[in-house]
């Protein structure tokens, strides 16, 4: 082969790659156009005022919108009554939210900047923004304590998703009364087994808060094992409770965890069962979805769990008893991240 027919050869290589990268960039761009367009069958929405305040507007959901057109990914409301009722878009957008007392936390895209990256934004109940917080990583938890005087928030720094081993976290604490904000929770003491406990592979998320404003219990990871632990946040301390437990989420009478178990036997990409555990007895309950179930539960009461599997149009809200029996029920399309205020 000739010199020259090695160079045009080259060449036409070149130039198939190109267009094979203008027709990617092209269709992800058609995409991401189409989702900017409401489906037909989809649920309606309108723009308008969304309040966070405990006792303005009656008994609602609040929640990341995920159904396609110009609302997609703001926070919108629908009465708790009506889920599937029309929806008021916010025009307020975030990837995860939580908000409890007043308060809201958003993890959002930060594109303002000199290289895009997230960034966590504390709300008040008119949406108004209090404080932010740069992120070093993808947002994938976020609570608010009952009073909305504590919020956290979980990042991937290593990693995406939970189902493996090969991923990294940061949690951080921001104490609202004080303006202190704990970094990382890798900072705090641990006790693990009643005695001092250090190491380099230490990962916390899913914290949850109870009602004393102080008190929280969130995942510990460490030598490939997960743990529940109890954790002070005026003492900056965490003791391991109980083993297997990951992403918990605590009732409102302050009584029950429900959490995601790792169950022997499933696939490793979809490794979780529902369970609730009673805090003073340890006694453990599978509930009634039997699917794997990758998020940290919300409870509607002291009665009712809701979390997010995917759908076709990002995700789709599910509620199931919090005691084992019933089934589980679709609550809403195109929703994730929600939260029951008033």
């Amino acid at each position: 082969m000739t010199f020259q027919r090695r160079i045009l050869l080259f060449a036409t290589a070149v130039l198939l790659l190109a267009a094979v990268g203008v027709l990617a960039v092209l269709r992800a761009s058609s995409r991401a156009e189409e989702k900017d367009h409401a489906r037909a069958g989809g649920p309606r929405l309108s723009a308008g005022a969304l309040s966070l305040a405990p006792g303005e507007g009656g008994r609602r959901i609040v929640f990341r919108n995920m159904a396609w057109g110009p609302h997609r990914d703001e926070l919108a409301t629908v009465p708790a009554g009506a889920p599937e009722g029309d929806r008021t878009a916010s025009g307020v957008s975030c990837l995860r939210f939580h908000a409890a007392g007043g308060t809201g936390i958003c993890l959002r895209a930060d594109r303002g900047g000199v290289q895009d990256g997230y960034k966590a934004v504390v709300l008040d109940a008119r949406l108004k923004e209090l404080s932010a917080h740069p992120l070093n990583g993808v947002p994938t938890r976020a609570r608010v304590s009952p009073g909305g005087h504590l919020v956290a928030w979980t990042v991937f720094v290593g990693g995406d998703s939970y189902a493996g081993t090969d991923f990294s976290t940061r949690t951080s604490v921001l104490d609202l009364r004080t303006g202190r904000l704990d970094a990382s929770l890798e900072d705090f003491t641990i006790l693990k087994d009643g005695r001092p406990y250090r190491s380099a592979d230490v990962n916390f998320w899913g914290v949850t808060f109870a009602a004393d404003e102080r008190t929280f219990y969130a995942t510990l990871a460490t030598g490939g094992r997960t743990h529940l632990v109890r954790g002070d946040v005026d003492a900056r301390t965490v003791t391991t409770l109980r083993e297997n437990v990951e992403c918990p989420s605590l009732s409102p009478d302050g009584t029950r965890v429900v959490f995601k178990k790792r169950v022997p036997g499933l696939p490793a990409e979809a490794p979780w069962r529902l369970y609730a555990m009673d805090l003073a007895s340890g006694a453990q309950t599978p509930l009634a979805e039997e699917r794997s179930v990758d998020d940290q539960v919300v409870w509607t009461d002291d009665r009712t769990v809701v979390y997010a599997l995917p759908g076709d149009f990002g995700a789709d809200l599910y509620s199931v008893p919090a005691d084992g029996s019933g089934a589980p029920a679709r609550l809403m399309d195109s929703a994730l991240a929600p939260a029951f205020l008033g």
